[in-house]
Parts: structure tokens; C-alpha cells; sequence
């Protein structure tokens, strides 16, 4: 056996994955045909032929292209018994029993039993031999075209199901459909409060408070919890939730990286487009469209340019050591990114060859790079922003065709911005002479660090009464302070964002770059959608003549249409699936950007279609389709797991109970603010807030605090997606918590578990002070006795009423503290609140 063992593990990793041709020679049973050819035949491409199919020498002997090869067995004996199916070797190997396959990971279940099904009927075959192909890219054929993803979007039928009670609406007849056919019933559903603080979570970002949670467990009404849904997405912290998600898939930051890492100016905008776009429910087509090619749909807006900054967002280098290969490198930041966020797939890992897993071949990575090649590179000058609004700006950019000016409103403008000069202009003289007078008493090598904005407040409260008198230094705080406002109240004639630019009508020539060189021109291709899913339903594209007037090529709305069709397999199940992805915690394709032949099958593939075919039918609206999750008995279930779902579910791939989860990183960080009442909810838009980093931190950057401004507290504690993103520079406690990197698209963000957690919820200055606001404010508004206070805490932090015997336990551990540690109330009161920010039932959905 050790010796099979030792050979079977040899014999393929069936995760490496070539998409593989079938052909036929007889005719079998058409039942056991079209079970091989639908339900096996996939999972045998995907994860076995490549190694085990019709190569020279297949790996440990075995042969899987036909079922006669397959029942041969592999060079120690049968993998396959027709007598005794149960023990077959295959059987176990593919439940990871004694044999693990595939040894990267597990099979999903529903896959496990398509292939157990299989193995017990006989391991019927279409006719003749599944003829593996030989090494070299795959083949863009019908076999391609049919593959689950790139197949057109059907409605379903819905299922019917034994249990009709448990049915709210559709969703749950596809849930319970798969639980039944599996001997499993769904979780009871979760207590009230546990399902509205779900509920508030993964609407908009924030716990309930105590007053929204006691109204609803007395609202008796029969639609209570539907008029909670109807609230929440009603509400603006909605947008404001979301948006966070979509920003992890944009890879947003507001710098470039590399050493210098600059500022990207006005990037918040962006940043602001999106918490509107989710608020207004604007149509997810329409999104697209303006993300893509705001500055050339038909009807370009302040807020259509303002989404095109999606192209700015990426890494740049500004000192590049090949200027070309680095515009290069730009452009497949686009071409990935639009790729995986839109369409779910890895297109970009075309650029040097053709794609080794995927029916991508080089040229489609070139005709699809070549409809953004008109666009211009990132710089820190105008090829990186324009006007996006303003009197006498023509937002089409097409000459003659701007909107005539309001002459008088455009007078008053220009009179205020003269005086708005003026006002800055003085203000800048007055802390220029305070400033200079200063340095020149200061020794040389502080004279040096005078110059960075960072150190003056240090260095003038360093030699306070000494080089400076106080009255100068207050002088100066002031005149700062009024020069920061200043800048906020400039007069707006033309406002100005970061958007796309393209150099002119005519787009560059593009060629296939051999290794991705652009050294090494290969074949002129012109702009075109993957093949793989050109279809007489979706033909090549057709580019528009180049208007003379235009300031780009219309190449990206051409591309944007196609992407934002109805027709498109792709983009709606891709979306359908991000929603269902951050509400139950994982999508019904876990791999939700990648949905080719190495990403994770649909695990409800049915429920899939159906979630992709209501967001089309309600015009791309996405609320719809959040309200009908939300209200679904699947959404409501419980955590607990049956030991019947624990033994054949072990992955919950069936969705027979709701995955407990951890909070992220920014709803984290708000409940910590939101239970201390410091959170600030009055900032809705506008730049960016920079929380206090510990000079610690800071100390870590070659220029210790360069990039990071300094907010007022009430500012700083504005919510987390209003925070400024530094890529070399995070906030501790996000980082901590898996806050994404922002140097590329993050569709699922890691859930980590490690001891700087911890640290974090007890040591941090972040923690630290907003329990010390936590304590006081509960000792200004509750009774003196210390178990009131305990209990107000609790109620606070876990949003419920707390038990006696929680109460108590706190009681004691303020006593305790005071006692044993000589500890004064406050401190120990401070010292409890920090525990209850690190309550697993804080942290965590249950």
C-alpha cells in the first residue's frame, strides 16, 4: 500500500488544470452519455487529463481518456472496482481519506458526488476515447464555448422542494433543493438580535444601537424585519459599506507607491463617486459604462469623468528605468484589473504567452490591451486629471459644443478667487516671515529639519521661550490653521479630478510583444473581445471612424457596451455573485474573480442564473437583488451545524447553516469609535482623514510622517472609509485586521489569526484611548455603582442585555483591579473596557 500511496501521489496533481478535446466514436447510452458529458466530463478536464489523459507517458501509469484505459488501473493495480465501488481507490482518494486527490485541495462536495455517481454506475464514457491534448496553449473550440461561464445566462425553473414552508422566496427553494438531495436540513434561524446585528453589519458597515435593537424585538408586525431591510438600504452609511467593497476590487489608494509614493490629487472623488453610485442604486450597467468610458458614453458628466480616474488608481513609478516597458506595465494593470473585476477572469496572464490554463491566447491579451492604448500614461500632470466641472467647461471635450457660460456668475467668481488669492497670499507672507525669522536662530542641523512641515511643530515647542516667545508660536498655529481653511473655501470656478486622457483621436498601433517586450514587435492586431466569447450573439467589435474634434478614440465605450450587455455570460453572474459573496461571507463561486477552468466551480450553479438573471431584469439595479437575499430564509439561518452537515459538508458548500464571521478590518474600527460615541457621522464626502499613526510608526518611512496629514480629532475619528490610503503607510488597526493591500484587486480578503491582534486590542494607543472615552462617558451618564457600569458597557459593546452572571464577572474584575493592582476606578474601568472590545462576541457575527 505505501508503495501505491507513494506512486498514486506522483500521479497528478488534478488541480493542475488543461482544458482538454473530446472525441467519439460510438454511441452509448444516451442517459450515461449525457451524465459523462455534462456532469464528469468537466471535473475530468479541469483537474485530471492534464496528467492523465493521452500524453506519451501518463503519470503513474493511469490513463483516464477512456473507460477502458481507466480500467486498466495504474501501474499498482485497479483504481477502480465495477464489483465493489464503494472500496474503490479512487473513492477515497478524491474524499482525502488514506489518499489525498488532488493533493493542493479538497474537491467540493457537489463534485465528489458527481464522480462517486459516476464510479458506482459503471464509469460510463461518452462513446470511444476522452482524447487529452497534447501540451501547448488551449484550444479556443465549442468545447470552450461550452464551458459553464462562457455559456449565455437562462433562467432556471425553481426547484421544487418537500419542505414548501421553509420557502420565502426563490433563493431558498435552490437552497433547500440541494439540502434535501443530500439528507440535510437547513439551521433554525438565528435569534433576533443576532440576525439584526448580522443584518446591520452587512448593510452598512455599524452595529445597531441599543435603542435600534430594543425597538425592533418589540416590534411585533409580521414585515418588521422587511422594514429594517428597507431602512438600512435606504440609509447613506449603505453606500457607504459598500463602497469599501468595491474599492478592495479597484485596487484604491490615494498614492502611487515605489519610494516616493505622492499623492494621487483629488483621488477621494473617486473614492466619493462610488458611495453615491451605491446610494442612488445607480444600474450596475451604467457603472460599468462611466468607469470605463465616462468621457465618451453619450451623455458625459461631472460624475461620468469622475469615474474614469479607475484608470489612475494603479502603482506608478515615477523614475522608471525603461520609461516604455513601464507605460506597458500600466496598461496591464488595466487589462487585469478590468479583466478580473468586471468579467471574473485572468486574461492578464496572457501578456508574455499564451494563457497555460485558460482558452486566452496571447493575441486576445493584445486586442483587448488595445482598446486602452489610446489612453495616456499616469503622471503627476495634466495627462492624469481634467476638468470635470465648471461654468465654461465643455465636458464632452469636443470643440465648439460646450455649454454657453453664465457671464455674471462667472464675474463673481473671478472676483472672489482674486480675493481668495490675495487673503492666501498674505497669510503665506505673515507665516513665511514668522517661519524664517525662526530657522535662522536654529542650530545646523535642525535648520535642516526646520524644512519639513512635520518638524516645525516640534521644534518650535522645543525651544518654546527659548528662540521663539509664545505669543509668536500661538501667531503661527493660527495663521496655519486659517491657511488650511483657506484652502477649503477656495472659490470653485473649474474643479478638477483625476480622470482618464487619452492623446487624441487616433489610438496607437498595437503588437504582440514577445515575452511582453515592447522590443519585440510581434503581429499588428486591432481591438477585440476574448474569442473564447465571440459568439454570433456577441460578433467582433466594431470601432467608430475617428472624429478629428475628439479628444480620445470611442475605443473604451465600444468595450464598455460589450462588457455591460445584457448578452455578456459573464458580467452579471460575476456581480450576482460579489453580492451573495459579502452577505453570506464567501460567493456561490468561491474564486470570485476567477470563473475559468482553475476557479471554483458554482457550488449552486442554478441559484447562480437566477441571481444573474433578476439583476438584468431589474434594469442592473442592485438593491432589488439585495432585498430578495436579505429576506431570504437562507440569509436568516443560525451558526449552528448539525453533526449530519459537519461529516458531509464539512466546507458548508451545501449552505446548510450561515458561516460565523469575523468582523473586517473598517467595521471593526467603527464599532470601536461607535460603542465610545466618538464616531463621526457627519462626514460624508471630501478629502480624506488622517487618524494619529504612533511616532513609532511613522519612524519606519525614510521621511518619519511625510504623506500623512494631520486631522482634528472630531475629524480623525470620521468613519474608516473616509480614511486617507497610504500604501506605504497603513493604519495600525486596520492592517492588522486584513485590510487589503491596495497594490492590486482584492476580491476576498484574508481573515487572519494571530497574537497582533491581540496586542492591538490591548496595547494599542488606538485602543487605549477610546476606552478611556468609552469609561468616562459611561461614568458621566450611568449611576456610581460599579455594576451599572459594567452593565452599560456590556450593552454598549455586544448590543444586547448583558446576563447576571456577565455583570458579575465584570464587577469582580473592576474590583479586582483596584485591589490587587492598585488600580484608581477610572484606570480600572478603562482596563475592563478594553476587554470588551476584545469579546469574541464583539469581534465576530454569530
Amino acid at each position: 500500500m505505501a508503495r501505491f500511496l507513494n506512486n498514486y501521489l506522483y500521479l497528478a496533481p488534478l488541480f493542475a488544470c488543461i482544458f482538454n478535446t473530446i472525441s467519439f466514436s460510438a454511441e452509448p447510452a444516451k442517459p450515461a452519455a449525457d451524465f459523462f458529458e455534462k456532469e464528469v466530463k468537466p471535473i475530468l478536464q479541469a483537474h485530471c487529463f492534464s496528467c492523465h489523459g493521452a500524453e506519451k507517458k501518463v503519470k503513474g501509469g493511469l490513463d483516464m481518456s477512456s473507460r477502458e484505459a481507466l480500467l486498466k488501473g495504474s501501474d499498482n493495480g485497479a483504481v477502480v472496482s465495477l464489483e465493489k465501488p464503494d472500496t474503490s481507490m479512487m473513492i477515497d482518494a478524491i474524499r482525502h481519506g488514506e489518499l489525498k486527490m488532488p493533493p493542493k485541495g479538497k474537491l467540493p462536495l457537489s463534485q465528489i458526488e458527481i464522480l462517486e455517481k459516476w464510479i458506482k454506475s459503471g464509469v460510463p464514457y461518452s462513446a470511444g476515447k476522452a482524447v487529452a491534448k497534447q501540451h501547448g496553449p488551449p484550444k479556443v473550440d465549442e468545447d470552450a464555448r461550452n464551458f459553464w461561464s462562457y455559456k449565455a445566462v437562462k433562467n432556471p425553473t425553481i426547484p421544487k422542494v418537500k419542505d414548501q414552508s421553509w420557502v420565502k422566496n426563490p433563493i431558498d427553494a435552490f437552497i433547500l433543493s440541494k439540502l434535501e438531495q443530500n439528507q440535510l436540513t437547513p439551521a433554525l434561524p438565528a435569534e433576533k438580535t443576532a440576525l439584526l446585528r448580522r443584518l446591520y453589519f452587512n448593510l452598512i458597515g455599524l452595529p445597531p444601537s441599543i435603542e435600534e435593537t430594543e425597538s425592533f424585538l418589540k416590534d411585533t408586525s409580521p414585515d418588521a424585519y422587511e422594514k429594517r431591510v428597507d431602512l438600512l438600504l435606504n440609509s447613506r452609511h449603505y453606500g457607504e459599506n459598500w463602497a469599501r467593497h468595491w474599492l478592495d476590487l479597484v485596487r484604491y489608494a490615494e498614492t502611487n507607491s515605489f519610494e516616493r509614493d505622492g499623492a494621487k490629487p483629488n483621488a477621494y472623488k473617486y473614492r466619493d463617486y462610488v458611495i453615491q453610485s451605491f446610494n442612488s442604486d445607480k444600474p450596475y450597467n451604467q457603472f460599468i459604462k462611466e468607469q470605463l468610458a465616462g468621457d465618451e458614453i453619450e451623455k458625459v458628466s461631472r460624475d461620468s469623468l469622475v469615474a474614469t480616474a479607475y484608470y489612475r488608481l494603479g502603482i506608478w513609478d515615477d523614475e522608471p528605468a525603461d520609461r516604455e516597458l513601464a507605460y506597458f506595465d500600466q496598461l496591464d494593470d488595466i487589462v487585469s484589473t478590468t479583466g478580473q473585476t468586471f468579467l471574473g477572469t485572468t486574461i492578464g496572464c496572457a501578456r508574455c504567452h499564451d494563457h497555460k490554463i485558460d482558452p486566452f491566447p496571447q493575441k486576445d491579451y493584445y486586442r483587448f490591451m488595445a482598446f486602452f492604448h489610446g489612453v495616456n500614461g499616469y503622471s503627476n500632470g495634466p495627462a492624469s486629471q481634467r476638468v470635470v466641472d465648471g461654468d465654461t467647461q465643455d465636458l464632452k471635450g469636443l470643440v465648439g459644443t460646450g455649454r454657453r457660460p453664465d457671464l455674471k456668475k462667472l464675474q463673481d467668481l473671478e472676483i472672489k478667487a482674486k480675493e481668495h488669492e490675495r487673503a492666501s497670499n498674505d497669510v503665506n507672507r505673515q507665516i513665511g516671515r514668522i517661519e524664517d525669522d525662526f530657522r535662522a536662530k536654529l542650530p545646523g542641523g535642525q535648520n535642516d529639519d526646520f524644512k519639513q512641515d512635520v518638524h516645525k511643530p516640534i521644534l518650535f515647542e522645543k525651544h518654546l521661550g527659548k528662540l521663539v516667545t509664545a505669543e509668536e508660536y500661538k501667531r503661527w498655529k493660527d495663521l496655519i490653521a486659517k491657511r488650511e481653511e483657506l484652502k477649503k473655501t477656495r472659490p470653485l470656478i473649474r474643479e478638477t479630478s483625476l480622470a482618464v486622457t487619452e492623446q487624441g483621436p487616433k489610438a496607437r498601433e498595437t503588437f504582440i510583444l514577445t515575452r511582453g517586450m515592447p522590443a519585440a514587435k510581434g503581429d499588428k492586431v486591432e481591438p477585440g473581445f476574448p474569442t473564447v466569447m465571440i459568439t454570433n450573439n456577441s460578433p467582433e467589435p466594431k470601432i467608430p471612424d475617428p472624429d478629428a474634434n475628439a479628444l480620445s478614440s470611442g475605443r473604451r465605450a465600444v468595450l464598455a457596451d460589450w462588457i455591460a450587455s445584457d448578452a455578456n455570460p459573464l458580467t452579471a453572474r460575476v456581480m450576482a455573485n460579489r453580492l451573495w459573496q459579502f452577505q453570506f461571507g464567501r460567493g456561490i463561486v468561491r474564486s470570485s474573480s476567477n470563473f475559468g477552468y482553475m476557479g471554483t466551480p458554482p457550488t449552486h450553479p442554478e441559484l447562480l442564473d437566477y441571481l444573474a438573471s433578476q439583476l438584468v431584469a431589474n434594469g442592473w439595479k442592485i438593491k432589488p437583488l439585495q432585498r430578495m437575499i436579505l429576506t431570504s430564509n437562507a440569509f436568516k439561518m443560525g451558526t449552528q451545524v448539525s453533526p449530519q452537515a459537519m461529516m458531509k459538508d464539512p466546507e458548508n458548500d451545501l449552505l446548510s447553516h450561515f458561516d460565523l464571521r469575523r468582523l473586517t478590518a473598517e467595521e471593526l474600527r467603527d464599532s470601536i469609535l461607535g460603542v465610545s460615541g466618538n464616531l463621526n457621522l457627519k462626514k460624508v464626502d471630501g478629502p480624506s482623514v488622517y487618524p494619529t499613526i504612533p511616532r513609532e510608526v511613522l519612524a519606519g518611512q525614510s521621511v518619519p510622517g511625510s504623506g500623512w496629514g494631520k486631522s482634528t480629532p472630531e475629524e480623525a475619528a470620521s468613519r474608516s472609509v473616509f480614511v486617507f490610503i497610504k500604501r506605504s503607510l497603513a493604519l495600525p488597526i486596520l492592517q492588522v485586521f486584513d485590510a487589503p493591500d491596495p497594490d492590486s484587486p482584492c476580491p476576498s480578503r484574508f481573515t487572519t489569526t494571530q497574537p497582533a491582534q491581540a496586542l492591538a486590542l490591548i496595547n494599542s494607543e488606538f485602543a487605549s484611548e477610546q476606552a478611556k472615552v468609552l469609561a468616562a462617558d459611561v461614568a458621566k451618564k450611568s449611576p456610581s455603582s460599579p455594576s451599572d457600569k459594567v452593565q452599560e458597557i456590556l450593552r454598549r459593546t455586544l448590543q444586547r442585555q448583558p446576563k447576571q452572571d456577565e455583570i458579575d464577572r465584570g464587577t469582580t474584575f473592576i474590583k479586582d483591579s483596584m485591589n490587587k493592582d492598585s488600580l484608581n476606578e477610572e484606570d480600572a474601568f478603562r482596563r475592563f473596557c478594553l476587554i470588551a472590545f476584545s469579546l469574541n462576541e464583539f469581534i465576530f457575527l454569530n
